[in-house]
């Protein structure tokens, strides 16, 4: 890969035997996050290799001694992608699940960040639904195309964050639910669907997300020129649109260790919607309304334009948030609606910067 360097693992000529879906590749990104992806590479790793054949470590030019590391891990399942620059997590992505599909031959990927690990019994989890879910003729995996965990706090609470959703443009119940004030709760699955059987969704995240190899051969991969924010949605709800079936399923469970939004004891939900107010540092405000402008296209259709009116005010409210950055936050603001709207998304990081006033 030209953005790449790679030390790849040979897949073992006598293999285990696979478990009921086939073989499994996990995909994790991470940048300057070495604490994290230890956790996470240990449970990952806990699992045998009839679980969980090889472990894809995308790294995003770390610069915090993850490569160093990750060099001198021994164990023949690790495969590590080295970007010569930071490509944002859309770009991780790519970058791992094109060297998933290119060298490991797997069945199903399983897609995370370094901060994202399963549950104890996780992949096992994943694995049965093959086994006592599967429609007669069905793919594995319990006759879906993807699935989307069950994420929760590491304390057990559910991670708001990554709450699948129903595309309320599609489906009548979660579109009136969310046009009388239903908020997220409108579209998003219902925390009493935590303890239900499995549900079709539309959108999901990137955090436990598993996806067939017949579905990455069918619609590519995510597109690395988003960078940061919504690559997820717009890939999943891509593949929603391309005809393919993703699953809840709440018995498939994973951690999400948000603990970077914790400090002083803060609620970490809450803390992330604080976040979504005032970008820090700000030239996230560029790619997170960008990309958001991107994926409401793709969920209305016709009435993007009509949803248009009512967000693009509700976002410009967002000045009062950014006292003494104003003037950079409706520059970044003004190039993210006029690329959005013209779908333009070459842009060049160093670009961002330096609209940002960082370049």
């Amino acid at each position: 890969m030209s953005t790449a360097e790679a030390r790849s693992t040979d897949i073992p000529a006598a293999a285990p035997a696979m478990a009921a879906a086939g073989r499994l590749v996990a995909v994790v990104v991470t940048h300057n996050r070495l604490d994290k992806l230890k956790a996470t590479l240990a449970r990952l790793l806990d699992s045998p290799a009839g679980e969980l054949a090889a472990v894809v470590v995308a790294d995003n030019a770390s610069s915090d001694g993850t490569a160093e590391w990750l060099a001198a891990q021994q164990d023949p399942r690790l495969d590590i992608c080295t970007s010569a620059t930071n490509r944002g997590g859309a770009g991780g992505f790519e970058m791992g699940m094109r060297r998933a599909m290119e060298h490991h031959a797997p069945d199903w990927l399983a897609v995370m960040d370094d901060d994202g690990r399963p549950a104890p019994g996780g992949l096992a989890a994943f694995h049965a639904l093959a086994m006592h879910r599967q429609p007669a003729g069905a793919a594995d995996g319990g006759g879906w195309d993807a699935v989307a965990a069950a994420v929760y706090f590491p304390d057990g609470r559910i991670c708001e964050m990554n709450r699948p959703s129903r595309n309320p443009f599609w489906h009548g119940r979660e579109f009136l639910r969310t046009l009388f004030g239903g908020g997220r709760s409108g579209f998003h699955v219902q925390p009493s669907d935590y303890e239900g059987a499995g549900m079709q969704i539309d959108v999901t995240s990137f955090v436990g997300f598993f996806i067939s190899a017949d579905a990455v051969r069918r619609i590519g991969y995510p597109d690395p020129e988003l960078f940061i924010y919504g690559d997820d949605g717009l890939y999943t709800l891509g593949l929603t649109k391309s005809g393919g079936r993703i699953g809840f399923e709440p018995s498939v469970r994973f951690e999400h260790d948000l603990s970077t939004f914790q400090a002083g004891g803060a609620d970490p939900q809450k803390s992330d919607a604080a976040q979504r107010g005032r970008f820090v540092p700000l030239w996230k405000a560029y790619y997170y309304h960008r990309n958001l402008l991107l994926l409401y296209r793709m969920a209305a259709g016709w009435l993007f334009w009509p949803v248009l009116l009512v967000i693009v005010p509700k976002w410009l409210m967002k000045l009062r948030h950014h006292r003494g950055d104003r003037r950079v936050f409706a520059r970044l603001m003004g190039h993210a609606l006029r690329d959005g709207l013209l779908r333009r998304t070459k842009v060049p990081h160093a670009r961002v910067l330096e609209l940002a006033g960082e370049g």
